[in-house]
């Protein structure tokens, strides 16, 4: 993992798990993460019951747009997120994975998003705090690597 550790979120129309997961980990983490997001059959816009649930809690998605989930995108993540893609995301030996099973906002009311949003924001906060431990984050000026906590 390089210094700046990649993180990329995928779920089927990237439209809404993956909008929200990408929008909390910009915010938690500025920019001492790339944060990526693509779906295996993108839909044109993002939800707009996720956008306004973000919005909610002081997060603008509204910029983003669902993007087609590249192989050279995932190749290059260090770590992938996937949110029910199922066998379309392809595996690559040596990078992380998790699968987080989490409910489908697509069709549904902001009150339904709120507890996903919720808990994607819990996760998020787990996955940054393990990043942030991780060997790679923990190098100090002089190159030297402290143990991961």
């Amino acid at each position: 993992m390089s210094d700046k550790p990649s993180v990329l979120f995928v779920c089927v129309h990237n439209a809404g798990r993956s909008q929200m997961a990408a929008g909390w980990l910009r915010h938690l983490a500025g920019d001492s993460v790339e944060v990526r997001s693509a779906g295996s059959a993108p839909a044109e816009t993002v939800n707009p019951a996720a956008v306004r649930a973000m919005r909610e809690v002081g997060i603008d998605i509204t910029d983003q747009t669902p993007k087609l989930l590249e192989y050279a995108t995932a190749e290059s993540s260090d770590v992938i997120v996937t949110m029910g893609c199922g066998d379309t995301c392809p595996v690559f030996p040596g990078k992380r994975y998790e699968d987080w099973k989490l409910d489908d906002p697509a069709g549904k009311g902001v009150e339904a998003v709120r507890p996903i949003r919720d808990e994607i924001r819990a996760r998020v906060e787990r996955l940054l705090a393990e990043l942030h431990a991780s060997p790679a984050a923990g190098e100090s000026a002089a190159g030297a690597r402290t143990p991961a906590a």
